[in-house]
């Protein structure tokens, strides 16, 4: 064999090995490729465990729309920001919540004059009350009764012999920094039970109304803990 012939035999060889290395390479980086696990989501924490779970506790609010001859009447409910996480209401302590009702015209576009709306007046509110818990025992933690226009947030609201104006957008009733005090330690959740008296104009301008009771039942939350419910202290406007 001559010399030539035996440098070109040693590259071919050196082209050979080094094919291989980077071949078994490429098939060792895609095994380990293919071996590493995909990214664990971050799991997002959890509310503590209710045996009762309510949409006001879960949401951090409530809303809820009845329709009465053709008005959407809204009830609207959160925790005020002495209390503004609902996952930590426990039986101790006080847990505070404030809550609006207000009726829409649905003949009437949203931003339609206001002359061409139902009136609809607000007459008196009651809330009533009642505990679920695991011994069967039932509280009344919450009452209400009262002449809308004498506790509303609004401190002239508009009003005539029937009770508060509370079409949108002239008219609301808001009552604000209510109060649900220390339950039996068993507690697992509060039914609230709203009834309102109505009086709805039969039509745009015709100062003839029709009496009506718009009633919502609103579940929250309790659990079960030997803690206390933490109060907030904040300036009373902000909440």
């Amino acid at each position: 064999m001559t010399t030539t012939t035996t440098r070109r035999t040693r590259a071919a060889l050196a082209l050979a090995a080094a094919l291989s290395v980077l071949l078994s390479g490429c098939g060792l980086l895609g095994d380990l490729t293919a071996a590493d696990p995909e990214p664990t989501p971050v799991a997002t924490p959890s509310k503590n465990p209710t045996p009762y779970p309510t949409q006001f506790t879960n949401d951090g609010t409530f809303q809820s729309h009845t329709r009465v001859r053709n008005l959407d009447f809204v009830y609207t409910l959160w925790p005020t920001k002495a209390t503004p996480e609902t996952n930590l209401w426990f039986p101790r302590g006080n847990k505070h919540f404030s809550f609006t009702l207000t009726a829409y015209d649905l003949n009437r576009k949203l931003r339609d004059r206001f002359a061409t709306k139902r009136k609809v007046w607000l007459g008196n509110i009651t809330v009533t009350s009642q505990t679920k818990t695991t011994s069967g025992v039932v509280e009344e933690p919450y009452y209400l009764d009262a002449q809308a226009r004498r506790i509303t947030f609004d401190p002239e609201p508009v009003t005539n012999k029937h009770g508060m104006l509370i079409t949108s957008p002239k008219g609301a009733f808001e009552l604000r920094n209510q109060t649900i005090g220390t339950l039996d330690p068993d507690t697992i959740g509060v039914d609230l039970m709203f009834r309102a008296t109505v009086y709805i104009e039969t039509r745009a301008g015709a100062d003839r109304y029709r009496r009506k009771i718009i009633r919502q039942k609103v579940p929250m939350s309790i659990f079960p803990s030997e803690l206390t419910t933490q109060v907030t202290k904040i300036p009373f406007t902000a909440n």
